[in-house]
C-alpha cells in the first residue's frame, strides 16, 4: 500500500549481510591486488633489461678482460638466454622467495636480500623519523590555515608550504650543506656516523648522539618537503569541511568553536591524510635516491643509485619489487582502512 508506514526494524540491515559486504570488499580488493603485482613483476623484470650494456659490457673496460671470460659471465647469470626463458626462471626463483644474487659486493654479501635488508634500517629510521614530523606539523599547520582562511598566518603557511613542496631536493640539500656544513662548519654533510665510529669502541651514548648528529640534515631535508605536502592536503579537506552542514549544527548547539574543531573537523578531515600518509610510507621503504645520494646517507637510495651504475639487473629487480610491493600494500592497506573509518564507502 502505498504511503504504509515501514517499521524501523526493516530498515535495519542485519549486521550479517553488513559483514559478508564487507568480506566481498575485501576479497575484490585483494583480487585486484594480486593482479596488480603480478604486472609489477612483468613490468620489473622487463624494465631493466631495456636499459643499455649489462655486466659483461661493464667488466668489458676492466684489466684482463677477454670474450671468453664475459661470454661465462654472461652464461653464469643466464643472460644469454632468450628473454621469456629468463623470466621463467625469474619468476620460478621468485615463487621460492629467492631474488638471486648480486652482480657484485655491497658490504652485505652477494644475496640479494641480504643485500637489501643492511641498507632497509637506515631508510626506515630516516625516513620514518620525516613522516612522523611531517605529519605533526602538516596537520597543525594545515588545520591553522584552514581555520584562519584568507587571513595572513594562512598566507603565510601557504606560501612556505608551497616553497617547501615544490622546492627540489638536490637543491634544498646542497643549501643546507652550504649553510651548516660549509659556512657554520655546525653538523656534518655526509655519512651515517663519524667513519671509525663504532659503538663497541665509543659506548652506545656515545655512537647514538653521533648518529643523531648526521641525521639532523637528511630529515630537515626530507621533513620539509613532506610537511609541505600535508599543509596543503589538510588545509584544502579542512576548508571543505567547515562548510559542512553538520559544522553548522555543532556551532548553532553552543558548542565552543575549539570543540567543534577538535571533535567534529578535525577526524573528517584527516580521512584524505589516511591515504597519503600510507602511500608514502609505501615510498619510503624505497628510499630517497636524490637525498641519499646528496648526504651519502647508507639506504635503499643510495643502493638503486649504485645498482644503477653497475647495471646490476638483480639487485634493481629486487630494490623495485620491494618498492613497489610496498606501496601497493600500503595502499591496501589505506583503502581497508578508509572504509572502517568511512561507512560511506563500506559497500562501494
Amino acid at each position: 500500500m502505498a504511503g504504509a508506514f515501514i517499521p524501523p526494524s526493516f530498515c535495519i540491515v542485519p549486521k550479517e549481510v553488513t559483514n559478508l559486504s564487507q568480506a566481498i570488499r575485501i576479497a575484490k580488493k585483494i583480487f585486484y591486488l594480486l593482479i596488480t603485482i603480478f604486472f609489477v613483476l612483468v613490468f620489473n623484470f622487463v624494465l631493466f633489461r631495456l636499459l643499455p650494456g649489462s655486466i659483461s659490457t661493464k667488466m668489458a673496460h676492466t684489466a684482463h678482460a677477454n670474450a671468453t671470460a664475459l661470454a661465462n659471465l654472461d652464461k653464469y647469470y643466464g643472460l644469454n638466454q632468450p628473454m621469456v626463458q629468463q623470466f621463467l626462471t625469474y619468476f620460478t626463483k621468485l615463487l621460492h622467495l629467492d631474488l638471486g644474487n648480486t652482480f657484485a659486493s655491497y658490504g652485505g654479501g652477494t644475496d640479494v636480500w641480504d643485500v637489501m635488508a643492511s641498507r632497509i634500517g637506515p631508510t626506515v629510521v630516516l625516513l620514518g623519523l620525516a613522516e612522523i614530523i611531517a605529519f605533526i606539523l602538516g596537520t597543525v599547520f594545515g588545520v591553522i590555515a584552514g581555520w584562519k582562511r584568507g587571513k595572513v598566518i594562512d598566507k603565510t603557511l601557504l606560501t612556505s608550504s608551497l616553497t617547501f613542496y615544490a622546492m627540489p631536493t638536490f637543491w634544498l640539500s646542497m643549501m643546507l650543506i652550504l649553510i651548516f656544513c660549509t659556512k657554520a662548519n655546525l653538523l656534518p654533510s655526509m655519512g651515517m656516523y663519524t667513519t671509525g665510529f663504532r659503538k663497541e669502541i665509543v659506548g652506545a651514548a656515545a655512537y647514538y648522539k653521533d648518529v643523531a648528529r648526521h641525521l639532523i640534515l637528511p630529515l630537515a631535508c626530507m621533513s620539509l618537503g613532506l610537511a609541505g605536502e600535508y599543509t596543503l592536503t589538510m588545509r584544502s579537506t579542512m576548508m571543505d569541511v567547515l562548510t559542512e552542514d553538520y559544522m553548522t549544527t555543532a556551532r548553532a548547539k553552543g558548542f565552543k568553536e575549539g570543540y567543534v574543531l577538535r571533535k567534529h573537523a578535525l577526524p573528517n578531515a584527516m580521512l584524505p591524510m589516511v591515504t597519503l600518509i600510507c602511500m608514502n610510507l609505501g615510498f619510503a621503504i624505497g628510499g630517497a635516491i636524490t637525498l641519499e645520494q646528496m648526504f651519502s646517507w647508507p639506504g635503499i637510495g643510495a643502493l638503486t643509485y649504485t645498482a644503477i651504475a653497475n647495471r646490476d639487473y638483480t639487485l634493481l629487480q629486487g630494490i623495485f619489487l620491494l618498492t613497489t610491493v610496498s606501496t601497493i600494500v600500503a595502499n591496501f592497506l589505506a583503502d581497508i582502512l578508509y572504509g572502517f573509518i568511512d561507512p560511506r564507502i563500506k559497500n562501494s
